[in-house]
């Protein structure tokens, strides 16, 4: 399988050639760093390439005895990550300039695995949007064609993916951040189970629901990196304390149970080649000894609503730390209130304030019950209907997003067309449960994904089914 960006080489065979010292990673760390300074002005993935400091690093790993899992492997980081001494803006102006006194924890686990970080990339600001078009700093582009949405919000580290400039690179996903950008870049990405990767250090857009996972080319390659960031933090209070399961090696499907989700397998807003593509899958799992069947999960229809009032719930809390005091940009006024009012307004986009203005309404009083607490109940039929689910079946599959990579400017103006793009993701992120966008086929000529969702810590299980795709995809084309 030729991994985007036009190479075949994979994280674990950098890794492997390093450690063996066939390479060093300052001769890995040159290349991506020249593929970046040709094309990245066109693209715009990084809000900011670390070449000086990837040198030194990279150096350092070749100096070590023990060169780690990820020896070498050029990674990006989504700007949303605190990095310590380097800048962290979430791509707003209320963070231009603001730089970490330490560093996130799957940014440390990285770096002591030794991997060698390559830049900070683009995001929807604050981690708001399926487009990567809401950056304080300009939209990234779709290396896949650059007139299109790279997706989002985590569209800058999708794309550093896809163009080839790092083989891995870490997003969060809080209603499908990693899964959506994934698809329509044409690459693997992974939202966790809730709670195995720690969020100590992602800057917080709603916290019962943001999650670290990983970038790659390849399933295999995603793999390791989760293995890497994953684990117990003492750090993250939500952190899972016990031992993970291993993810395994296993391609293997004869006999797995596969359930098709009945209402995101054919309702009006999805493009017909997503949706055949999502049938080939489905019959590629059959041809290789799965069972598949189709399962109705009722209360997903309201997962979109429920989600659009429970993450801006939590955003409006979270993001009153930004006040012009104690992070970033200042914008003076006659008092103090003045002063946190001005510092808003300049520092914050529009999406932003739409979802702060949603999320304060949501919590208010008289309403809070109405529009916030109904959605919490929404919230429980829906973990309720995946725990019916996954008695009958292993795992569940789905379009990743229901169309392919769309034209700048195409959603922008409705706001509702936009979180619309969310639609097969949020019901997992609302349950905490586990899903990853494999590519598979095309539509049009470009990419589509399809999303693996497993229950709770049935990570193995679903890269399995993971592995199993690539495979046949790689078969079929």
């Amino acid at each position: 399988m030729t991994a985007p960006g036009g190479t075949t080489e994979s994280a674990a065979a950098i890794a492997a050639d390093v450690r063996a010292g066939r390479r060093t990673a300052r001769d890995v760390v040159e290349d991506r760093l020249t593929r970046i300074a040709a094309t990245e002005a066109d693209i715009h993935a990084f809000n900011l390439v670390l070449a000086d400091e990837a040198r030194a690093a990279a150096d350092a790993v070749d100096a070590a005895d023990d060169r780690g899992p990820l020896a070498g492997v050029p990674i990006a980081i989504k700007d949303n990550l605190c990095t310590r001494g380097i800048p962290t803006t979430c791509s707003s102006r209320i963070l231009e300039g603001w730089r970490p006194p330490y560093d996130a924890t799957v940014v440390r686990r990285v770096r002591d695995a030794g991997a060698v970080m390559v830049g900070k990339t683009n995001l929807d600001e604050f981690a708001m949007g399926s487009s990567t078009e809401n950056s304080a700093f300009g939209p990234t582009r779709n290396p896949r064609d650059p007139a299109r949405v790279p997706g989002g919000s985590s569209g800058g580290s999708a794309a550093a993916v896809a163009a080839g400039f790092a083989p891995l690179a870490l997003g969060s996903d809080t209603g499908g951040s990693i899964r959506q950008p994934a698809a329509l870049c044409g690459v693997v990405g992974v939202k966790p189970t809730y709670g195995t990767v720690s969020r100590y250090g992602l800057v917080a857009f709603a916290s019962s629901l943001d999650q670290v996972g990983p970038f790659a080319a390849t399933v295999d390659d995603a793999a390791l990196l989760l293995s890497v960031i994953r684990g117990h933090d003492p750090h993250d209070s939500t952190s899972i304390p016990d031992a993970l399961a291993p993810l395994g090696e296993a391609a293997d499907v004869t006999g797995l149970r596969v359930g098709l989700i009945e209402e995101l397998a054919g309702p009006e807003g999805f493009e017909p080649g997503v949706l055949a593509a999502m049938r080939a899958a489905a019959a590629a799992l059959e041809a290789r000894g799965a069972s598949v069947d189709t399962v109705s999960l009722p209360s997903m229809r309201y997962g979109i609503s429920a989600y659009y009032l429970i993450a801006p719930a939590e955003a409006s809390s979270n993001l009153a730390r930004y006040d012009g005091v104690r992070y970033g940009l200042r914008v003076d006024g006659d008092d103090i209130a003045g002063m946190n009012a001005a510092t808003r307004d300049a520092g914050f986009g529009p999406e932003v304030k739409r979802r702060i203005m949603l999320g304060t309404y949501a919590l208010s009083a008289g309403y809070y019950d109405a529009y916030y607490g109904q959605a919490q109940r929404v919230r429980t039929l829906i973990a309720r209907d995946f725990e019916r689910a996954y008695e009958r079946f292993d795992v569940l599959l789905s379009p990743t997003s229901p169309t392919v990579a769309f034209p700048f400017g195409a959603k922008t103006s409705d706001p509702l067309s936009m979180y619309l793009c969310d639609v097969c993701t949020v019901p997992v992120n609302l349950s905490g449960q586990a899903a990853m966008s494999v590519p598979f086929g095309t539509s049009d000529g470009l990419p589509v994904g399809v999303q693996v969702l497993a229950p709770a810590l049935g990570e193995a299980v679903m890269f399995t089914v993971a592995r199993a795709l690539e495979q046949a995809a790689a078969g079929a084309s």
